[in-house]
This record gives C-alpha cells, structure tokens and sequence, in this order.
C-alpha cells in the first residue's frame, strides 16, 4: 500500500520543523532559532488513529533571492510539492500576512493540489484573532494552531487524515537500508544524487551542505534500496555550532538505523582519524560496513596505485582489514552501481547464518591444534562447543570451562579463522563466550 505524501512548506521560521517535530514525536529536523536552518527535505512517517502517512519536512521558501542556500532550498521545496500528496502551508500568526505567503498561496493554487493553510503561533485564544488575517489569502479554512504546545492539532490531523486508508500493524521494512557516511564534503550527495538521477540533497563545494539526514528511494533492477544520505561527521573541535551538534548525532543515528553504512574517503585528502571514527561507530552498531573511496577520477594513476591506497588504509584498520574498499567517482558515476552490488552482497554476508554441525566440524580441530593459553593459575582451557545465534548480525557462542580466561589475541585468532572458512565480507563479527 503506498502510503499518503504530505510536504509542510511556508517562508522561513514560520516554525515548520518545530510543527514536523510535533508530529513524529521526535527531534527528527534540526531546529534552530536562526532563519532557514532546515535546508533539506526530511522525511518521516506519521501515525494518527491507525492511518499512517509520509512527511517531509522543507527549508523557507525565498522566492527571488540571489543567495546560494536559498535558491537552492526554493528548487527542493517546488521538487517536494511536485512529490506530495497533500501540502500544509504553514504561516506566523503573530506576524501577519507577509508577501512571500502570497506568493506560496499563489504557487500551491496552480499546482493544483489540496493544501491545508495553517496560522503557527497560537499558543492560546488571545492570538486567534491574528490568524483570521490569513483568509485573504483565499481560503475557506485557516488552521490555528501552535506547534510548540501542541494546540489543536489533533484536530487538524483529523482533517488532514480524514480520507486516508487504516495501514494494517506495521511490520518491519524488509528492503535494504544503507547509510551514506564520512566527514563534510567527501561527496555524500553528489553519490546519492548519482544513483538517483536528480539532486535530492543541495550540493555545493562547500563543506557542510547537507546538514540534515535525508532518505530516499532507489529502484535497482526492480528492487527498492533506501539510501540515507547524511549530514558529514565533523572534528570534535569543529563541532562548536548548535546545528552541527544536532548533525552529528543525526548522522550516528543513521547508522544505527541502516543495514550497511558506505564510509566515503576522500581520495585527495587519504585515510584520516575522523574516517576511522566513523567506521567505529558503524562496527559498534554491528552494520555491513564497505569504505568508498570518492574522487578517484583526480586522483594522478600509477600502475597499482589503487593497490597501494587500499594496503595502506587496511595496514591503519588493523583488525578492521576484512572491510573492502570500492574506488568510486560520484562525479562521473565510475563503480557506483558495483557499490550498490557490493551492499546487498554484504546484506546476504550479515544475514548468513552457518550450520552448527559444520562449524564445530572446522573449529574444533583447528581449537585442538592451536588450544586457547592455560589459565593464569595453570588451569587447561577447552572449548566444547560452539553455535551461532539468531539476530539481524552473526554472533557466534562459544562454550568452555573457563570462558572468562579466553584472552583477546586467542579470540581475534578464533575469528580469522571463522572468516577465512565462512567470509562474512564487511561485517562485524561478535564472539561470545560462556560457562559450559
């Protein structure tokens, strides 16, 4: 069932990400007092009395401005009307009726598509005198309500539901999800955008660009892929603005949210320590995890130049090594589709579940010639038995005498050999050890 489209737009700090917040019950937009600090469309899902609905959330629609940000926010917000099913035309009660909320009222009547127009502000009865200004705009309703107490709008959902179908209980979205991650300007957009075929994020050289979290569809050969394209991870001390704070835990939540995180390397700049970082907190989240390495197409070649780049960010992943590396240029599409081959193939790798009676039938022997070190007390280590457990990530249990005496280097040996034998390519890996 495909579910209802409905886009907020209105001119800048009319309070539309504070109204988006209000609905999905969650700090999903990045709200800040400074004017058009919501720059992308961000997307969620909204359930009222058992119907549900997509929202996407706009930057402040500026009609005729020579600024960069703002041309571009004005493009993204005519794509998210083109997309929508129904549009809430949200306006500042306390302010009155401006001449960019003529415009948009303009605009919305010749797209032909139902709008709801919404007087934001009114925190109480007092104001609602001001939000009946707004039927010059050639309405019959005006919704008056305050998005930051929460005011009526139970009563505009009803509305805004009213012809919607009830969804049946939701169950898990079985499609693949993948996170586009990495530090500011390395190409995140420019990737999605690639694989998409238009400008779904705003992409400019400017580092930052895209500051919200935002998901996407693509269809590949007939199957839906959801791409989530991320705000960059900033250097801690770089992280000294409101908007980037809420950015980077945007961009940690992304991960924990995917099934396999593309970490994009800028080839021009090399491996660095936020990139390890990165990758750390996807290994933490136990994703498929799969380092693009973007801009190769500037890069001057040598014979086994790639060669050379991929051994030397495997020599700094340590133990991180069984993660591959994709040279791509988002730029001219080089690899990019063989990226997304990649992601279902580490998918399948994450979902892999291996038989108990084969891989007792590998490790043990291999246990027996290479045992665990004795205990501190000089006590024999032995490992009876080994399982892997159901979960969306391979967890592996291992059972001994004195599980708590396993030390990591015999443990990191035990993996080497479960991934030599079984693979398991771009994906942690978890062992665990109890008491048999």
């Amino acid at each position: 069932m495909k579910l209802p489209l409905v886009v907020i737009v209105g001119r800048p700090n009319v309070g539309k990400s504070t109204f988006f917040n209000r609905l999905v019950g969650k700090r999903e937009a990045i709200v800040d007092d400074k004017s058009g600090v919501t720059r992308d469309r961000n997307y969620s899902e909204v359930e009222w009395a058992g119907k549900i609905f997509r929202l996407i959330d706009t930057g402040g629609y500026v009609p005729h401005s020579d600024d960069l940000f703002e041309r571009a926010i004005k493009e993204q917000v005519e794509i998210a009307i083109d997309e929508a099913d129904s549009i809430l035309f949200m306006v500042d009660a306390r302010a009155g009726v401006n001449p960019v909320d003529i415009e948009i009222g303009k605009m919305l009547r010749s797209s032909n598509k139902p709008f709801y127009l919404i007087a934001n502000k009114v925190d109480s009865e007092s104001f609602e005198p001001s939000a009946a200004e707004f039927y010059k705009l050639g309405v019959s309703v005006v919704y008056d309500i305050s998005a930051l107490v929460g005011r009526k709008i139970g009563d505009l959902l009803d509305d805004i539901t009213s012809n919607f179908q009830l969804v049946e209980e939701k169950e898990e979205d079985p499609r693949l999800k993948l996170a586009v991650v990495g530090r500011p300007n390395v190409g995140k957009s420019s990737l999605t955008n690639a694989l998409l075929g238009y400008d779904r994020s705003i992409v400019t050289d400017i580092p930052g660009t895209t500051r919200d979290s935002v998901d996407s569809i693509l269809k590949y050969y007939g199957e839906e892929i959801i791409l989530i394209d991320t705000a960059g991870l900033r250097k801690k001390k770089r992280v000294d603005e409101s908007i980037e704070f809420y950015s980077t835990i945007r961009t940690l939540k992304s991960i924990n949210e995917c099934d396999v995180a593309v970490v994009m390397i800028d080839a021009s700049e090399g491996f660095e320590k936020q990139d390890q970082k990165i990758i750390d907190e996807a290994v933490k989240f136990r994703k498929g995890i799969i380092l693009a390495v973007n801009k190769w197409d500037l890069i001057e070649k040598e014979t086994n130049t790639s060669k050379k780049f991929e051994d030397s960010m495997k020599d700094q992943l340590g133990s991180l090594d069984y993660i591959p590396v994709v040279f791509i240029s988002a730029l001219t599409k080089q690899r990019v589709f063989k990226l997304i081959d990649l992601c279902k193939h580490i998918e399948e790798e994450r979902k892999k579940v291996i038989p108990t009676s084969e891989l007792n039938d590998i490790l043990l022997p291999e246990i027996e010639r290479s045992p665990p070190p004795s205990t501190g007390t000089g006590k024999e280590v032995k490992i009876k038995y080994i399982t892997q457990a159901a979960g969306k990530y391979p967890v592996f249990l291992f059972f001994a005498n004195y599980p708590k005496e396993i030390i990591e280097h015999y443990k990191r040996f035990l993996e080497k050999i479960i991934r030599r034998t079984f693979g398991f390519e771009g994906v942690p890996i978890v062992l665990s050890f109890k008491r048999k």
